[in-house]
């Protein structure tokens, strides 16, 4: 089959990664146009898009695809692929040539698009990955392959994606085949078990110590690498790496080095920072950390 792959960023990769080296033939790549980073905000392209052109794969890229339909019409593909593209597919798309999609939750369960995030934040042990049909409304579509997948302690949302990434790019080639074979079957989701994820903003990295350690140490997990877990001591903004739950007994915001290890207060005891950043500084450990920044007479600011 001929594939039209639309996507961003790593996660998009890992799984076009898989679906080039199938029997099924990717005939172009569609991306975000290129956009404005970093202090010189030079125009970087996506994770997508620098793989495609290494392999040599057409790249289009379009602001909406809604403005780029004869563009599209112009491709010869069978199917189209989405995994974490970042736009909304027009109905015009749709209706041209059938799509998929590769969500990583258990639909209905966590629609939208942040679904590894809000599993880490919320603390479960399990997610998913889903392959289903796209349609427009926001992931709706009848399911052709779904499986679980567990969430040890350790992950964070880089460990977390990229295997869900993998997982999802193994059953988007079976789907395919199924399709090929004329063995596909598409399931309806349940509607009314239907649950939604809110996007993330910069706000949302803010580590509040009135809450429990667990509560934080999920909060690091999830968002600490985009968009960030922060809090302030005096002035200072500390950006938090990674962190677990420890067994010291402080007030909420009360801020302790205890035998070089770096603990803050919170709701039912104590936040270890196994790794943070200072303003201006890279991340380090936290035992580095505190051998160039003194804690004497510092409080943690409450917001």
């Amino acid at each position: 089959m001929k594939i039209l792959f639309l996507g961003s960023p790593l996660f998009s990769k890992i799984v076009l990664e898989r679906l080039i080296l199938s029997s099924h033939e990717v005939v172009g790549v569609v991306t975000q146009p290129d956009r404005p980073s970093g202090r010189g905000h030079k125009l970087l392209p996506t994770e997508i898009k620098k793989f495609a052109v290494e392999r040599g794969l057409p790249v289009y890229q379009f602001e909406k695809i809604s403005q780029n339909m004869d563009a599209i019409r112009e491709i010869e593909y069978d199917y189209a692929l989405t995994a974490s593209f970042g736009q909304i597919l027009p109905q015009a798309f749709l209706d041209y040539r059938p799509c998929l999609n590769v969500h990583p939750s258990m639909l209905p369960k966590y629609r939208g698009a942040t679904p590894i995030q809000t599993a880490l934040l919320n603390g479960d042990t399990s997610t998913g990955v889903t392959i289903m049909r796209t349609v427009k409304a926001m992931d709706a579509g009848d399911i052709a392959m779904q499986e679980e997948a567990e969430i040890y302690p350790d992950d964070n949302y880089e460990t977390l994606m990229v295997r869900l990434a993998k997982q999802g790019a193994e059953m988007a080639v079976k789907v395919f085949d199924l399709v090929e074979s004329g063995r596909a079957k598409f399931i309806p989701q349940d509607d009314e078990k239907a649950t939604f994820v809110k996007m993330i903003s910069k706000e949302d990295g803010y580590l509040d110590f009135n809450q429990t350690a667990e509560t934080l140490v999920n909060r690091v997990r999830a968002l600490a690498s985009n968009p960030g877990c922060y809090f302030y001591l005096g002035e200072d903004k500390i950006k938090v790496g990674s962190a677990k739950a420890a067994e010291f007994a402080l007030k909420p915001f009360e801020i302790a080095k205890i035998k070089k290890r770096f603990v803050i207060g919170c709701a039912d005891g104590a936040f270890e920072i196994l790794s943070c950043q200072a303003p201006g500084g890279k991340m380090l450990r936290a035992i580095d950390f505190l051998n160039g920044y003194s804690l004497e007479g510092s409080e943690v600011v409450r917001a």
